[in-house]
């Protein structure tokens, strides 16, 4: 059983809700991105979503692209980004960590030297978000072969079929993007987020994740009384642009945003 099954599986009889947070690795410096990780553990995170930078992040806002601009900066590739999971995975071996990012890098690595590489850092699963479930197989004998999960999106758009090709090709959990847009974008209408996630639950078992727009704790309670999970994205890497110039302050910014969140989500 993969390390995010098992996380899972435990906050469930826990009658808990899992939240994942989602940062740029190497933003605003690779120095800063172990040290966050470990606070972001320890103020309720229970999956990591670590960002790989790319040139061209079409599916995000603005907030994002800026983070991705300047973790690229600091020098932040594939292979950068693989080597804080591993420094991370000295102090951690409990924690899942997915990275999230574009097939572009990834190619020009190669699969099967990407996929290797990252099972032996101690990634657990991959979010490449221009990859469709029909091209799972680019990773597919790889990602099996080394246990790593392939997490897919499902958007407010998308029709019953392909939801259902999407639930037989996403491990871990099913990511549902809770508007339409890029990261960042528009105003969260919760009950039609938990309208769609029932729906959802009616076509597959797969954990369902519910991420962009979840700014608060009262929005992550809200929504987790149907999902099994929250991401929030956007909200942790503005806070992160914010302590640019003083990157050793991001740990506790962010710890402190986290911490709040899960404290809501927890109430009785």
């Amino acid at each position: 059983m993969s390390r995010i099954a098992t996380r899972l599986q435990a906050l469930k009889a826990e009658g808990r809700k899992a939240l994942i947070p989602y940062v740029m690795c190497g933003d605003p410096t690779l120095e800063i991105t172990v040290p966050l990780m470990h606070e972001m553990v320890a103020s309720g995170a229970d999956v990591i979503e670590l960002g790989m930078p790319f040139s061209d992040p079409f599916a995000d806002g603005e907030t994002i692209q800026l983070a991705g601009e300047r973790a690229l900066k600091a020098g932040t590739n594939v292979r950068a980004v693989l080597q804080q999971v591993a420094r991370f995975r000295a102090d951690d071996s409990d924690t899942p960590v997915v990275l999230m990012g574009y097939l572009n890098p990834i190619e020009k690595m190669g699969y099967e030297s990407f996929c290797r590489e990252a099972a032996e850092a101690g990634v657990d699963g991959l979010l490449l978000v221009d990859m469709p479930p029909e091209e799972r197989s680019v990773v597919a004998e790889y990602c099996d072969a080394l246990g790593l999960d392939t997490v897919f999106l499902a958007a407010p758009t998308t029709v019953d079929e392909r939801l259902e090709s999407i639930a037989r090709a996403t491990q871990g959990y099913l990511y549902y993007v809770s508007l339409k847009g890029i990261t960042g974008s528009g105003a969260l209408n919760l009950e039609e987020v938990s309208d769609r996630v029932n729906h959802i639950r009616t076509l597959t078992d797969v954990p369902v994740m519910v991420g962009f727009g979840i700014k608060t704790g009262d929005q992550a309670r809200s929504i987790g009384a149907t999902a099994d999970g929250v991401i929030v994205g956007s909200v942790l890497v503005q806070a992160m642009a914010d302590n640019a110039q003083t990157p050793e302050k991001i740990p506790q910014a962010v710890g402190s945003l986290l911490a709040a969140i899960r404290t809501r989500m927890d109430e009785k």
